[in-house]
């Protein structure tokens, strides 16, 4: 059991700076702005990666603007990116905005985490950051699957081992494949299934959607605790996590802010990096 204060909650937003965190996906740029354990916003850019610096550049200061949020008001900020060509743009875009070069996820940054993979290097950030923040805030074993364009797997030991993990095709992407490669078959919006027993082809395919992920994280889930033979907290996060999470079976932990809470806890161990 992690640390938690007298309110029985983590204490992952203690005495921590105001920070612009930004995680880059395939599909889409989560921005946030964090102030200890206050949200003060979040945003969703698309992921262009042919953007130059100085527009990413305006589309922060547009953000930070919108919220209410002056840039002398930040410390400092951290970026976390899947989309390697997109690492190089948002520091610029970042020191632009900010005076000062961002924290970039990567080799060399402490995380408070034995990375038991065969290559480190070859780890997504992304996994990187999730694990840090669901050891740092849940019960372990933990088990953490982030639903975005591809779903993933992430697995953590009670020691703060990374096992390792999984990854599967997303939601999305494995809807989109079905729809663009069958003559019949329509593209369908994601929203709850009004059944289990889809009546026409669109609920057939919403249920198959929602109903199949949802026993994919169940059974994989099932499969890790046989494994290891332990007991696992199941947590959920991602785009289309909110969505799927409340079919599964298990007793799943939905965390729409996993992500930019690791990342909170990364810039906080290794600002001394951000600030040289």
């Amino acid at each position: 059991m992690k640390k938690t204060g007298q309110d029985g909650l983590p204490e992952w937003g203690e005495e921590t700076a105001i920070l612009l965190t930004v995680d880059i996906g395939n599909t889409n740029i989560v921005v946030g702005c964090l102030d200890g354990d206050k949200l003060n916003f979040t945003a969703r850019l698309s992921t262009g990666r042919s953007k130059t610096p100085e527009e990413y550049a305006m589309l922060l200061i547009q953000l930070l603007s919108l919220y209410h949020v002056g840039r002398e008001e930040l410390e400092g900020s951290i970026v976390s990116s899947v989309v390697p060509v997109l690492y190089p743009v948002f520091r610029q875009a970042l020191a632009t905005v900010l005076g000062r070069p961002p924290l970039l996820v990567g080799p060399g940054l402490r995380t408070g985490l034995n990375i038991r993979y065969d290559n480190p290097a070859q780890l997504g950030s992304d996994l990187v950051v999730d694990a840090v923040a669901a050891y740092a805030q849940y019960p372990a074993p933990v088990l953490v699957f982030d639903m975005g364009t591809a779903t993933t797997l992430s697995v953590i030991s009670e020691k703060g081992d990374y096992l390792g993990g999984m990854i599967m095709p997303g939601l999305r992407l494995s809807v989109d494949a079905l729809s663009s490669r069958t003559s019949y078959l329509p593209s369908i919006s994601f929203d709850q299934p009004r059944f289990l027993i889809g009546t026409s082809t669109e609920e057939c395919m919403r249920s198959g959607a929602v109903y199949g992920h949802a026993a994919i994280l169940d059974g994989i889930a099932d499969r890790v605790e046989e494994a290891l033979n332990q007991k696992c907290t199941m947590v959920t996060t991602g785009g289309l996590a909110a969505l799927v999470t409340p079919y599964c079976r298990r007793n799943a932990i939905y965390d729409e802010t996993l992500l930019l809470k690791g990342l909170q806890i990364l810039y906080e161990k290794n600002k001394n990096l951000a600030h040289h």
